[in-house]
């Protein structure tokens, strides 16, 4: 099926700003067909929507990994007339390709780390699609600069790491022209996927906070997409993350994707409880997966650390030259004992922490002087600002203080290395350090300890030297705020801020006997070797594909505008009430039923003023005066309020709590449909129902004639659903004798008289009707929340009992797009107004002659 592309998604960003981008048009990568017929030139603004229903020529599966930057090295040729490309063997995303299916296709999307002028990127672009099956995303000078540093370095990365702009010189203020570049850049990204991409037969596995947004442009194109994002950073707790002023945007967004990744739980469950506070989504675990439903569709949330490339680490341990390395080193610190670090410069790695750390060991610990050195190799800042020169500059002075107040001739007890280090010469420091420390203050997942477990342990014993076989033994201080500090229980976990705790777990690590740090060094390396990268890609794929294996057998409808862009996945049978076809049906019927829900139906949740307006009562008022019609209102709220509600509406029938009171027509008296009317339980449930109103801040109790309800719609979100769910097993306990019902609907715990439900009152209208001679040829039913699919439900089995005719023209409808018994929706109560406006407008106003007529039913 086809659906209409939706506004730019840049005219949210930023207000209608001119679209930032090349000026120049460039020519199209050829694109896979999977339909017959002429794929446009996509243009931007006017494509549409592709989600096609027919088979694709193509079998073979093939996945598109796209991230910031491709995994290939670009190097100027000699001559300057072109570039030289060859595969980064340290790349994750080129290491990924192990855990995959061998025979799926991969294509990378992603920018380059070098710029290339406009007049050779056809070029380029060519050579790298022919050659390495990589696709360049060339962005804009203006809108890198924005895009990477600005938006991705200043606001997304500081903020997923707990850093809040307190002022304009702490962080910067969010700058909204750097949203608008991380837009345009995402853009860009996009559409190098489309030109490349063929929906019905690929995967799509986007990476990092780069590319946040990325979903919304593919989830707009491709309804069906399969698509995987995973976030390699952390992803901070709901209290820092509902601080950035787009968070609903880019939240939307990657609620776009079909499974969503993250290294630890406590990240996903940040992810989730932002979810459930800013749109009131709960997620559910079934046989071991979590699961988020969202419009009918349910999104995976897959946990799942990333590992390291084993065969790499082995292959460079097996060089000569690693021996030769690590012989040196050996000989440069004879007689010491080696901790390591290994950090790029950056504001988060605790680099400082670290030093201090050190220098405190030494204070406390003499015996270590001249025996202990650091050993801190620093990678060269990927960023920049004046936090990082800050941070650099207390680096240096400590470094110095340290050497000064503890070095001795030969002895310097930190070594700093502020240089790019070759993996091969970072693994001849990791085999000869006794302790590598981590004292990041935050970190999405860091390998280093992953890549030291793996030196230490060498080679096999029969590629091994006499010199370097041997028990094998390895010592971690971690810190607790790094995502690989989970999945490694043997190591000594600090909190990086406490100096001294670190300095003693130091001390503790390089002073631990043999024997230990060998059972700790065998336990680390069982699960290293066992969780490597191809173990994680291919953990993430298999969920991808049971995540998405039921996506061309759903109907799916694309909605909204900009980032509130969603598709709605529903049964096929669903579809928007048309008012055109059901008020044509309404004037060929001659019994009507009509069944109406009040608060979500009629009168907006949102609403303060919870009494129907003029309008509403108008309407009800002449459908309820058709002769034809059975009209109710059938709702939760008393008998009281409703009555003096609809006091206008003489011919109405109200089914007030439920249906545990039922009124004709306000000539009728109240009947009480329970079949027990005694309320002793209401003393035991009270006393619990008060207990956690003191307990929960923003909770109330509403004592109804038939029953009690608990609210906390305005308690705290988490709190509020976490003590709904301990008061329902509570008053389950305890009401276990006593003839009611403990239901948990939305935002409230209720208890009532066993037998009650809206579904238990529409069986009985329809009775009613039947035996009176007149059964319903037409029968109207709205409802939004969970109650209301009682009725949806019985509206069945009484076309299968007789009671309604199987020629009864039904219209059982919700109110919203969700997942439904009923075969209709309305957008909202004010569809739901104007459909009822229609057939207002449609009926007989003529009062009624007949005694026997419905309002006396």
């Amino acid at each position: 099926m086809l659906s209409r592309s939706y506004t730019n998604l840049l005219d949210l960003a930023s207000g209608n700003f001119p679209v930032m981008g090349q000026t120049r048009e460039r020519k199209r990568l050829p694109r896979v067909m999977t339909v017959p017929g002429v794929i446009s030139e996509l243009d931007d603004d006017q494509a549409n929507s592709v989600s096609s229903d027919v088979p694709s020529s193509v079998v073979q599966d093939r996945i598109i990994i796209v991230a910031n930057q491709l995994p290939v090295k670009a190097k100027r040729r000699p001559d300057n007339k072109g570039w030289s490309f060859s595969w980064d063997d340290d790349s994750l995303y080129l290491q990924l390709k192990d855990g995959l299916p061998e025979e799926m296709e991969v294509l990378y999307v992603g920018s380059l780390k070098v710029d290339v002028d406009p007049s050779e990127q056809d070029d380029v672009s060519q050579l790298l699609l022919d050659r390495f099956k990589c696709v360049p995303a060339f962005l804009p000078p203006d809108i890198l600069t924005k895009f990477y540093h600005g938006f991705c370095k200043q606001h997304l990365w500081p903020l997923f790491h707990y850093m809040l702009p307190f002022s304009a010189n702490h962080g910067g203020r969010f700058d909204r022209s750097l949203w608008e570049a991380y837009v345009t850049a995402n853009k860009i990204f996009s559409q190098r996927v489309i030109e490349v991409i063929n929906p019905e037969d690929d995967y799509v596995w986007i990476h990092d906070y780069h590319l946040m947004v990325l979903p919304t442009f593919l989830r707009r194109r491709f309804n069906r997409l399969r698509m995987g994002f995973f976030l390699h950073s952390p992803f901070p707790s709901s209290e820092i993350y509902r601080t950035l002023p787009v968070r609903e945007e880019i939240l939307k967004a990657l609620l776009n994707s079909d499974l969503i990744g993250f290294h630890t739980f406590d990240y996903a469950r940040h992810f989730l409880s932002c979810c459930s506070r800013m749109f009131g989504l709960e997620y559910q675990s079934k046989r071991g997966f979590i699961g988020l439903e969202y419009y009918g569709r349910t999104i995976g949330i897959k946990i799942m650390p990333v590992g390291i490339r084993m065969a790499q680490i082995g292959s460079v341990l097996r060089l000569a030259d690693n021996e030769w390395r690590v012989g040196e080193l050996k000989q440069q610190f004879e007689g010491k004992t080696v901790v390591l670090g290994v950090d790029d410069m950056d504001v988060f790695k605790g680099i400082n922490l670290k030093l201090l750390a050190m220098e405190q060991m030494l204070k406390q610990h003499p015996k270590w002087r001249g025996r202990a050195v650091l050993v801190q190799i620093t990678n060269p800042a990927r960023g920049r600002g004046k936090d990082l020169e800050e941070i650099e500059d207390e680096i240096q002075a400590s470094c110095k203080r340290i050497n000064e107040t503890f070095g001795q001739p030969g002895y310097k007890p930190v070594v700093f290395i502020d240089r790019p280090v070759s993996l091969s010469e970072r693994v001849a420091y990791y085999t000869i350090a006794e302790c590598v420390v981590v004292a990041a203050v935050r970190d999405g997942m860091n390998l280093t300890p992953y890549e030291y477990i793996v030196c230490r342990q060498g080679v096999s014993e029969s590629e091994s030297s006499s010199e370097s076989s041997g028990p094998k033994k390895s010592m971690l201080v971690l810190s607790e705020f790094i995502g690989c500090s989970p999945s490694l229980s043997g190591a000594i976990r600090v909190n990086p801020w406490n100096v001294e705790a670190t300095a003693e777990a130091m001390n503790e690590a390089i002073s631990m006997a043999d024997a230990e740090k060998q059972l700790r060094h065998e336990k680390h390396y069982r699960y290293v070797s066992s969780h490597d990268v191809a173990f994680w890609a291919r953990s993430f794929f298999q969920d991808m594909e049971r995540t998405c294996k039921d996506h061309f057998k759903r109907r799916c409808w694309g909605i909204g505008l900009s980032f509130g862009f969603r598709v709605v996945a529903l049964d096929p049978n669903f579809g928007k009430l048309s008012i055109d076809d059901i008020v044509s049906v309404y004037l060929r019927s001659k019994n009507r039923a009509i069944l109406l829900d009040y608060d979500g139906t009629v009168m907006p949740q949102t609403s303060h003023n919870k009494a129907p307006s003029a309008e509403v009562i108008s309407i009800i008022n002449t459908l309820s005066g058709d002769v034809k019609n059975t009209v109710f209102v059938v709702s939760g709220r008393g008998r009281e309020s409703l009555g003096k509600w609809f006091s206008p509406c003489k011919k109405l029938g109200i089914a007030a709590e439920h249906g545990y009171f039922m009124r004709w027509s306000t000539d009728n008296e109240w009947e009480v449909c329970a079949q027990n009317s005694e309320f002793g339980w209401k003393q035991i449930a009270e006393p619990v129902m008060k207990l956690y109103r003191e307990a929960t801040d923003g909770s109330s109790i509403e004592s109804k004639e038939s029953a009690l309800v608990w609210h906390h719609r305005d308690a705290d979100p988490g709190f509020g659903s976490s003590q709904a769910k301990e008061m329902l097993d509570h008053l389950e306990s305890v009401l276990a004798n006593e003839p009611v019902a403990v239901k948990s609907g939305q935002f409230i715990v209720e208890v009532k008289p066993q037998g009650i439900s809206k579904g238990v009152v529409a069986e009985k209208i329809f009775t009613t009707m039947a035996e009176s001679g007149r059964q319903a040829d037409f029968v109207l039913c709205i409802g939004d929340d969970r109650s209301d699919e009682d009725m949806f439900e019985i509206i069945s089995s009484a076309i299968s009992s007789g009671v309604l005719s199987s020629n009864t023209s039904v219209f059982a409808c919700t109110v919203g797009q969700k997942p439904s018994k009923a075969k209709y929706y309305l957008d909202d109560p004010a569809e739901v107004t104007l459909m009822l406006e229609a057939l207002a407008e449609a009926s007989d106003p003529e009062p009624s002659t007949n005694p026997g007529s419905e309002g006396s039913l």
